[in-house]
């Protein structure tokens, strides 16, 4: 007899509810030490330099001696450098991405995303603790570190996106990702805290907390992730929710699991979904496993090179703000750097909402784009009033965290829900492995927006000042909307069919 159904979080079951913790928390540690490396700018800088003397002080014989191990003459060679690490960062994630996806849809994505966490936290042990400790500063070191980090990290994004859509089916998919992707927000707050807790002692041992603490996380992941509802004998139905399957004995469990395999009762398994049980027979013919599909097959994909068109404009300008906003708000306002900081969580706090709001409307209608559409188009006058924003904390905050709920929202919702709704289509035929290629597709084209983007903002500020920076934002959204203009219009189309048919019937 089949379980009774209770509403909408009757096809949930515990093991949903540890695979959500443990993907939301391994990209909240990831980004967290991400943001810790954004956080100790001015330590580093301050390290890499020569220490400021006394005019009246004595000099030292030989100067080499009094400028051991420093890198660069003065702080704005060492600030150019820290400026040419993020980028160095951004290109090679972004590359890593599109490789990243294709190798998670043919390994096992816990793998995969344990050694992603787990080689990132010893990169960052080595680039930001290990040298100190050591003494040893070398520019061509740090960028090679740099390199492979982004590497390593491209590997995350892809797998636990993969992973959450085999569990989440389409239905309320919206609205349980647009909550899920606040984990990068998150981790922001995080990384700061943790940075800010122990930056008294030096910075190197920001980066070894934070590399610890996610080198920790990659061991969890590696003994308790489920990556397959199969591994526990339930699959996911579009319409019926979770159903009992052959549980899946291709050693992709984790070696930590409550589900305790009988070896002498191969004959009959028994199933739990949702509290109940059932004995059920395997099937008798083995079940074919979906093959992945090539990383070419997936570009062509219906919709993926739309979004990954559009999430590169606009992730440029949500990581714009990112990496911007904090110094915008000293320097426009002239607020202390500590004001600044504060305020500009708002934008995260607006994203979070917006991508939660967001994802159960379009879970409600069915469709993504029109949701999108709206939200951007509301989003170029939010950038136009927050261009304009007064100087008072409190109106710029309300402003600012408007302007992230329409900015901030259609970002998490391209980059986790609609991904993985691209990766499970029809025209797949059967071939279920695309989930973590296209999402490296489309997360790898929107980091190369981000990536340029960033370059470009510094020229526009520099050349032409801030309210051109602006209306740079505007043109990147408004080219968003452009690309994913036929599918907009396509998706309108079907839901006006689909209501005159009701409305027919009536």
């Amino acid at each position: 007899m089949s379980p009774p159904r209770c509403g909408f979080l009757s096809q949930y079951t515990h093991h949903h509810l540890v695979v959500f913790l443990l993907t939301f928390f391994s990209y909240v540690l990831l980004h967290s030490s991400r943001k810790t490396f954004s956080n100790v700018k001015v330590s580093i800088s301050a390290q890499w330099t020569p220490t400021a003397r006394n005019s009246g002080s004595p000099a030292f014989s030989p100067s080499e001696t009094w400028e051991d191990n420093r890198l660069f003459a003065d702080a704005e060679g060492a600030t150019l450098f820290l400026g040419a690490l993020d980028t160095i960062f951004l290109f090679s994630y972004a590359v890593g991405l599109y490789i990243s996806g294709v190798i998670g849809d043919r390994l096992n994505l816990r793998y995969v995303l344990s050694f992603g966490l787990c080689g990132s936290a010893v990169v960052e042990f080595l680039f930001g603790t290990l040298t100190e400790w050591l003494n040893f500063y070398n520019i061509y070191f740090y960028c090679s570190l740099w390199v492979l980090n982004g590497l390593l990290q491209s590997a995350v994004w892809p797998c636990v996106v993969a992973v959450m859509g085999n569990w989440f089916g389409k239905s309320g998919r919206g609205f349980i990702f647009g909550l899920w992707s606040a984990c990068a927000s998150v981790g922001n707050i995080l990384g700061a805290f943790l940075a800010s807790s122990v930056l008294k002692y030096g910075y190197e041992y920001a980066f070894l907390v934070t590399s610890v603490v996610q080198f920790a996380g990659g061991v969890v992941v590696f003994f308790g992730l489920l990556t397959s509802p199969k591994e526990v004998g339930l699959s996911i139905d579009s319409e019926t929710g979770l159903i009992p399957v052959e549980v899946d004995r291709d050693s992709h469990r984790p070696l930590m699991s409550d589900e305790e395999e009988e070896g002498d009762e191969d004959d009959e398994e028994e199933v739990s979904v949702g509290g109940y049980y059932s004995i059920q027979q395997p099937p008798s013919d083995p079940k074919t496993q979906a093959k992945a599909i090539g990383f070419f097959q997936a570009f062509c994909l219906p919709g993926v090179i739309p979004y990954s068109l559009a999430y590169a404009c606009l992730k440029l300008v949500n990581y714009s703000f990112f990496f911007w906003l904090p110094f915008y708000l000293s320097s426009n306002f002239g607020w202390k750097e500590a004001e600044a900081d504060r305020l500009s969580v708002w934008y995260d706090v607006g994203g979070i909402i917006g991508g939660t709001v967001q994802g159960l409307i379009s879970d409600f209608l069915g469709k993504r784009a029109p949701v999108l559409a709206v939200s951007l188009l509301l989003a170029v006058g939010s950038l136009v009033g927050y261009s304009h924003s007064p100087n008072d904390q409190v109106k710029n905050a309300a402003i600012l965290a408007v302007t992230g709920f329409f900015i901030g929202g259609p970002s998490n919702m391209i980059s986790s829900a609609i991904s993985a709704d691209l990766g499970r289509q029809e025209a797949l035929q059967g071939s279920q492995e695309a989930l973590a290629t296209v999402t490296g597709i489309v997360d790898g084209t929107g980091s190369i927006g981000a990536a340029a983007g960033q370059y470009l903002v510094s020229l526009i500020e520099s050349k032409m000042g801030w309210m051109c920076v602006f209306y740079f934002f505007i043109i990147m959204t408004a080219g968003s909307i452009l690309f994913i203009t036929p599918l907009i219009v396509s998706e309108v189309r079907t839901m006006w069919r689909d209501r005159q048919t009701r409305t027919h019937h009536l």
